[in-house]
């Protein structure tokens, strides 16, 4: 089984009985490594541990939810997602969420809107069993460096806002994660195909 460390969109509260699932997309091998050295020239600049620690990723959706609805989770997403089409993202120039990350940009965010869209009725399931709702994405981006102080992000910002950054990939499938809180590392527990 894969071990991955993934950053939190946004923090949730973890309930002791709940896990965390993330959906995540991920770049393809020649865009990961282009991540990968900005992410490195970015822990270089500013010896922030969380650019070089996580994994280049674009996360669709992230939930809390009790491990024994998992197999109906994965049974619903698979059925979902098989249903749509694999798309090509691309990644232009950097952008930051004050006062704490860096970002490659997402050009196109529909294909992400229309996964979260059609995500819903999963949500539903989640809600309909105790659980807090999904976080559905709204801003499809690629982080460089999160979480950080924010004079850090000062700094960085001001570096970044200037660069120039261009990939771009064909998201063929979405992977599905898990951990049992914020500190705990991600395990990839299904794989997800779109259809042609």
């Amino acid at each position: 089984m894969k071990i991955f460390v993934y950053e939190p969109a946004t923090r949730l509260p973890l309930l002791s009985n709940l896990y965390e699932y993330l959906l995540v997309a991920h770049p393809d091998e020649k865009v990961y490594h282009q991540v990968m050295e900005e992410k490195n020239l970015f822990f270089d600049l500013f010896k922030e541990k969380v650019a070089i620690k996580t994994k280049p990723h674009i996360t669709v959706s992230k939930f809390l939810a009790k491990e024994t609805m998992e197999e109906t989770i994965i049974r619903w997403m698979q059925r979902i997602i098989s249903t749509q089409n694999k798309f090509s993202v691309s990644l232009n120039n950097y952008s930051g969420f004050p006062p704490h990350t860096v970002y490659l940009r997402v050009q196109d965010h529909q294909p992400f809107k229309q996964l979260a869209t059609s995500l819903k009725v999963v949500d539903q399931y989640v809600r309909g069993n105790d659980c807090p709702p999904m976080k559905l994405i709204t801003h499809p981006h690629l982080s460089i460096a999160r979480k950080l102080p924010a004079t850090i992000y000062e700094k960085a910002i001001v570096e970044y806002a200037p660069k120039s950054f261009y990939a771009s990939f064909e998201v063929k499938q979405l992977i599905l994660l898990k951990r049992k809180h914020e500190f705990d590392t991600c395990k990839q527990i299904s794989i997800f195909g779109l259809g042609e």
